[in-house]
């Protein structure tokens, strides 16, 4: 027999009282009070207060004192007030209770592995492999119910706003988008392979040939890389594309969906537009292409200063053509030798040889560096940070990757380490006019983003003379120095596309061997079209204020890409090895 549910837990409040309900659930703490047992229950919406009183039911009472933790139960009772001095102003079910008078075991529980509650010490490993006691916890269940009305916001705002969503397929064609693919072997065709798709980035370009003007998606793709506490090899993406449209149009779209996501999720204004910054201004001021606005101590380039110091590290830099930037940290005079020390290993970590420093007082600049610089040149740099006297500036000489990524780095755990922002701050931009390619490993170029991202058409007579030179109509979605989202607009162009093929040395036959369908779909009249894709897990992650994306997905994998609760990856039976055509060698 099953007992009809009437309400849930979390839902009881004072106008309920004098009502019978049915609550059904999972008994959570057990308390005996003087004879009186009270119970908390919890399901999905949070937990209430059971009381199993002798003077009512001695033999209610009876069967609730062999109750237990994670026991699944039902019970009716009567709602009531709390008595005067027993409310719980924690709880939102906290002035009320229910007094049972009927209880349904439907199934007990051993002992769990670990306490289901949000203050436990116990291993990740442990919680993902009993995934479903860890689902149970107030903080994972809210993530969870969190996530669950994000869809919904989403789906429902780009349905207001003329978007066709469509299912692009999981098994597909292997091709180069920058990481290693998670490939699929073909029962069918012996010998080959799917691919699980990275991204939808082909299928969507082929909705706009096909005429279906907006599309998106909330997706799940595939990555064979390396983890973080913000990537999974499987993961959500809100995948968007449009029509006939350049930057411009997306922006205002994408700023809109977040902003309906804060206010009818969090009850938060987010304000917009959102500012923008080139790709080259962001490395130039914070070292990063994602950068945290919340706060200042912003890099700043010395190389003109340096250049008539007489200081030979910084000199020997700029002549090989490096350069020479640093930060001024407020107040950082007032670290000890040992602290300054400390920071040098930070910067190397980004291969930064040295961390030079000088400390700011009333009579200029002191440090070991001080006597290469003139009176005149202190000033100069002084006068370049804004720099007050305490404050203390950090300066680094390399290639300008290098110097670059330590100074963002160290920009960051400073400021996170001298509470310069408010954690509960959001601070959105845009990053735009990404460079088309990057050198790779031998210096040739590669794409920045995918090869089918649009050069900035002011760029184009640069493509084959000088590509590095080349801007492209990329954009990144930037909140508190994480990327959430990138996208571009697309080359709708057969011969700028293959132009862009031969700078990266794919040559015609390889093209047509690994974008062959969307190179033939652009000789039928495409659109100009562009799109953007987020990263659904990182923006709930950033919304909820998760240090680790694990913590907002049902069944995540473990830093290892391994599936704990049902032991993946594993071997599989020779015989399906063998009807697949393949032989394990390890």
């Amino acid at each position: 027999m099953i007992l009809k549910r009437t309400h849930y837990c979390g839902d009881l409040r004072p106008e309920h009282a004098g009502q019978r309900v049915t609550l059904c659930g999972w008994v959570w703490h057990w308390r005996d009070h003087g004879g009186v047992i009270f119970i908390d229950l919890r399901d999905r919406t949070g937990h209430c207060q059971l009381v199993f009183d002798p003077q009512v039911d001695q033999e209610l009472h009876d069967r609730a004192n062999d109750l237990r933790s994670e026991y699944c139960i039902a019970i009716t009772g009567t709602v009531r007030m709390r008595p005067e001095g027993t409310v719980n102003p924690k709880m939102a079910t906290g002035e009320v209770e229910v007094v049972a008078d009927h209880l349904m075991i439907y199934s007990e529980s051993e002992t769990p592995p670990f306490p289901i509650d949000d203050h436990l010490e116990a291993g990740e490993d442990i919680r993902l492999k009993y995934r479903y006691l860890d689902m149970r916890r107030p903080s994972l269940r809210e993530s969870l119910l969190f996530r669950s009305r994000c869809y919904q916001v989403v789906r429902n705002y780009f349905a207001q706003h003329g978007f066709v969503e469509v299912e692009t397929p999981f098994l597909s064609k292997s091709t180069p988008e920058g990481a290693r693919d998670f490939l699929v072997p073909s029962r069918i065709s012996p010998g080959e392979f799917y691919a699980l798709p990275q991204s939808p980035q082909i299928y969507k370009q082929i909705c706009m040939i096909g005429g279906l003007d907006r599309y998106f998606q909330i997706v799940r793709c595939f990555r064979d890389e390396d983890n973080r506490a913000d990537r999974q090899p499987e993961f959500t993406q809100i995948d968007v594309e449009m029509s006939f449209i350049t930057p411009e149009d997306i922006y205002p779209i994408m700023e809109g969906m977040i902003q309906t996501l804060y206010r009818e999720l969090l009850d938060v204004d987010v304000p917009v537009p959102f500012p923008r910054l080139t790709y080259a201004d962001a490395m130039e001021r914070f070292g990063s292409d994602r950068p945290d606005i919340r706060f200042g101590m912003e890099l700043r380039d010395i190389g003109d200063i340096a250049r008539e110091s007489e200081f030979k590290v910084f000199q020997s830099v700029l002549e090989n053509g490096g350069k020479v930037s640093g930060l001024c940290v407020p107040g950082g005079a007032s670290f000890s030798r040992k602290e300054i020390d400390d920071l040098g290993p930070e910067a190397a970590i980004f291969g930064a040889k040295g961390l030079a420093w000088m400390k700011v007082t009333e009579n200029g600049l002191e440090s070991n560096i001080a006597k290469f610089f003139s009176p005149a040149l202190q000033t100069r740099l002084i006068e370049r940070f804004e720099a007050c006297p305490g404050d203390l500036l950090l300066f680094v000489a390399d290639e300008p990757k290098v110097v670059y990524a330590s100074l963002g780095s160290l920009r960051l755990k400073i400021a996170a380490r001298l509470k310069l922002y408010d954690p509960n701050d959001n601070r959105f931009l845009w990053v735009v006019d990404f460079p088309m390619f990057e050198k790779d490993e031998n210096g040739l170029p590669t794409p920045c983003h995918h090869p089918f991202t649009s050069p900035n058409p002011e760029d184009l007579p640069y493509l084959e003379s000088d590509p590095f030179r080349v801007r492209s109509l990329a954009y990144d979605m930037v909140l508190n120095g994480v990327e959430l989202g990138g996208g571009s607009i697309r080359i709708h162009n057969r011969e700028t596309q293959s132009r862009v093929f031969k700078v990266l040395g794919i040559d015609e036959a390889s093209a047509q061997e690994k974008f062959g369908f969307l190179l033939d779909a652009l000789r039928f009249g495409p659109p100009p079209h562009g799109g953007i894709a987020f990263g659904f897990d990182r923006l709930i992650m950033l919304m909820r204020h998760e240090p680790n994306i694990r913590e907002v997905m049902a069944f995540p994998k473990n830093n290892r890409a391994q599936a704990v609760m049902e032991n993946a990856p594993s071997a599989v039976d020779e015989a399906q090895l063998r009807e697949l055509g393949l032989r394990v060698r390890v």
